[in-house]
């Protein structure tokens, strides 16, 4: 119930007051909105306060009621009585290789593909939906690759891969903000220059803001890839799903580049893909998403549409490890 508060002068607490002409002081009252409080001072009296219930409207039982009941707004209801659309996911994790930011492999990053991919994000983003995104490095440099040239050891190679996600990361931050999305890159290490570094509470409160946040440099340990970097980071920021963006439509029961009968498979569980050996994601990032309740999805990302259809919760790829639906209004 609201609670305003008035001041009411009274005597002064000086015994030797002689009139009422003596100093005031004032006592702050707090009374309920539908009361009334009156003081008046008699000639020399002390101060004498009366309470009653003010007349009219406003001392209605039901008017003050209907003043505390909550807006509607808060439960997805507008004031016209229809509901805002409520999609399957909140807060997604979208995995972009950096095979798939090449394009056709004329060169390392390909600008159109980082500003279908920043249009594709702004579009969700605009309905509320918050993304996080972690980027590979393979465009680049993919560390297991260059193991051993040179004397180069595993270590110091993953290393250099990380590098390279960074690079993959400023500049798509760089697509995202130059049309207006509001986006951070976090480094696993310590890159204070260019990047903020990764703090998990810091990330999340980027996306309640409404930020695209990019994770990049992996888990920032060799010997780890990126897919797990996704899984582990999925499930730091409590993101509801991992989506991972590739150059094919989604898990094959056979290489459809040496088999033309190869079929797509919509759906599939964390068992068949570890069992099957199905080349989805290493068996460490899966293994993570398996035990975190992390469903997985596997897309094209050159085909237009397909960010914004996987991240609203549309059918569209592979499925694995959850059951797909399209996204409905709640009413």
């Amino acid at each position: 119930m609201a609670i305003s508060t008035f001041f009411a002068p009274v005597n002064s607490l000086n015994p030797v007051a002689p009139s009422i002409s003596s100093s005031f002081s004032f006592i702050p009252f707090k009374m309920h909105h539908h009361r009334l409080m009156r003081a008046h001072n008699s000639s020399n009296g002390p101060l004498a306060i009366h309470c009653c219930y003010e007349t009219g409207p406003s001392s209605d039982p039901m008017t003050v009621r209907q003043a505390q009941m909550p807006s509607m707004a808060a439960f997805g209801v507008n004031e016209t009585g229809s509901s805002r659309p409520s999609y399957k996911w909140q807060r997604v994790l979208l995995k972009v290789s950096g095979e798939a930011l090449a394009g056709d492999n004329m060169q390392n990053i390909d600008p159109k593909i980082t500003m279908a991919i920043a249009r594709e994000v702004a579009s969700v983003t605009r309905l509320g939906i918050e993304v996080a995104i972690v980027v590979g490095g393979g465009n680049i440099f993919r560390g297991s690759s260059w193991a051993g040239s040179s004397g180069l050891d595993r270590s110091s190679a993953d290393y250099i891969g990380m590098l390279a996600t960074v690079m993959n990361a400023i500049f798509l931050q760089a697509t995202m903000e130059s049309i207006g999305i509001p986006t951070r890159v976090q480094t696993a290490f310590r890159m204070s220059e260019v990047a903020e570094p990764y703090i998990r509470r810091r990330a999340v409160r980027h996306l309640e803001k409404g930020r695209v946040v990019i994770f990049a440099a992996g888990t920032g340990n060799p010997f780890f890839t990126t897919d797990t970097a996704a899984a582990l980071r999925c499930a730091e920021i409590n993101a509801e799903v991992v989506l991972k963006a590739t150059n094919v439509d989604g898990v094959y029961d056979d290489d459809p580049r040496r088999n033309p009968n190869a079929r797509l498979l919509e759906t599939l569980t964390y068992h068949e893909v570890t069992s099957k050996d199905l080349s989805v994601m290493d068996m460490t990032a899966i293994t993570l998403c398996h035990e975190n309740n992390i469903p997985v999805v596997v897309f094209n990302l050159s085909k237009p549409g397909n960010i914004s259809k996987a991240i609203r919760g549309e059918r569209v790829g592979t499925l694995i490890g959850g059951e797909a639906k399209t996204s409905v209004a709640r009413t």
